[in-house]
């Protein structure tokens, strides 16, 4: 492989974290003067989406994230390099790479529908159009834990919980919402809350997902967090 191949997956992967973080906290905080927050949820979730799965195509080889490969070679340069990648060839549009992970990989994003219905969402807000009748923070939630979460988790090991842009705390606030929201989640091996009770999170949640937790919880040893 080219030596200027080589970075790209870590360097898309690195700015896909950055977009996961400011996802969850835009979809989960909602303090006054920032209503503005679940527009932009929805533009970053996308973002890291995208750059997720862009990561884990190059992965396989760097140069499948691009269109019109052909136009990289001016038959006047000896040598390839990131700004010829940058400046003379696009990506694939966010809309094409379900099918390119799935030829790439063999990996088949389950929650289709999920996924159309945050890209036209997010491409509506792109275009200066509100959709109309949509739970944003919700809606930005349900792609980070249904399309992100499996895909990163298999790929890179990492839990989608982890990336917030609060400091000061740990992810707490991102699964009590996660938790009211029935949405299930990645848990790591280290997973503990000590912001939050579980059990009262779950009141009024349907039993299939309480059964879902517990289970979960009992997988990493971490039962005790239930009761």
């Amino acid at each position: 492989m080219h030596p200027a191949l080589q970075e790209i997956p870590s360097r898309i992967f690195r700015l896909a974290e950055g977009a996961l973080a400011q996802a969850n906290t835009h979809a989960v905080y909602m303090d006054p003067g920032k209503e503005y927050w679940d527009f932009i949820s929805v533009i970053n979730a996308g973002h890291a989406g995208e750059l997720f799965i862009k990561a884990v195509i190059a992965k396989e080889h760097p140069l499948i994230i691009f269109r019109d490969l052909f136009l990289l070679d001016d038959e006047a340069s000896d040598s390839l390099n990131i700004e010829d990648l940058i400046t003379r060839v696009k990506t694939y549009e966010l809309n094409n790479l379900p099918q390119i992970l799935w030829a790439t990989t063999g990996y088949r994003i389950k929650e289709i529908k999920c996924f159309e219905r945050h890209r036209k969402a997010r491409n509506a807000i792109q275009h200066f159009c509100d959709p109309d009748k949509i739970d944003l923070r919700s809606l930005s939630l349900e792609f980070i834990y249904k399309i992100i979460d499996p895909l990163v988790a298999q790929y890179f090991g990492i839990c989608a919980i982890a990336y917030h842009e609060d400091p000061s705390v740990s992810y707490d606030y991102v699964v009590a919402q996660l938790l009211r929201s029935e949405l299930k989640f990645t848990m790591p091996k280290d997973f503990n809350v000590t912001e939050i009770s579980i059990k009262e999170e779950l009141e009024g949640c349907d039993e299939a997902y309480r059964n879902w937790i517990q289970k979960e919880l009992e997988n990493i040893g971490k039962l005790d967090l239930y009761r």
